[in-house]
């Protein structure tokens, strides 16, 4: 689990600064600003789960099942928060209805909360 964390934390670093080049360069001519706000908050936030993920991969042990759906909520949060949006801010570009996915923004951003929490009392317990 230590490896997969470290994996994803580094990957979704790395797509959040082609993401967020491709947001200021390529969709700034082509999407609302409002939209364009959108897909920025899916990048930072994206980033903010690559330190997240880098920083516990390193801190935990991964020896509980606590420790380990502390990595797993914040892996998949990201992954429904940040791609929904995406998705989302490029709608009309790509001519699709996508409100559908309304929904899976928020869950994903619930997920990355717990995960947060899960840390929270993970260091409350003293285990460090």
């Amino acid at each position: 689990m230590k490896t997969i964390t470290l994996v994803f934390g580094a990957v979704y670093g790395m797509l959040s600064v082609i993401l967020g080049a491709f947001g200021a360069h390529a969709l700034k001519k082509i999407l609302s600003v409002e939209r364009l706000e959108s897909f920025e908050t899916g990048v930072r936030y994206q980033m903010y789960a690559a330190f997240f993920l880098l920083i516990i991969g390193y801190i935990l042990k991964f020896e509980t099942s606590s420790e380990k759906w502390t990595s797993i909520l914040m892996i998949v949060g990201t992954l429904l928060f940040s791609v929904s949006i995406y998705f989302l801010s490029l709608q009309d570009y790509l001519g699709a209805n996508l409100k559908f996915l309304g929904p899976i923004t928020p869950l994903g951003g619930l997920f990355m909360i717990l995960s947060w929490l899960m840390l929270i009392f993970h260091f409350a317990k003293g285990r460090i």
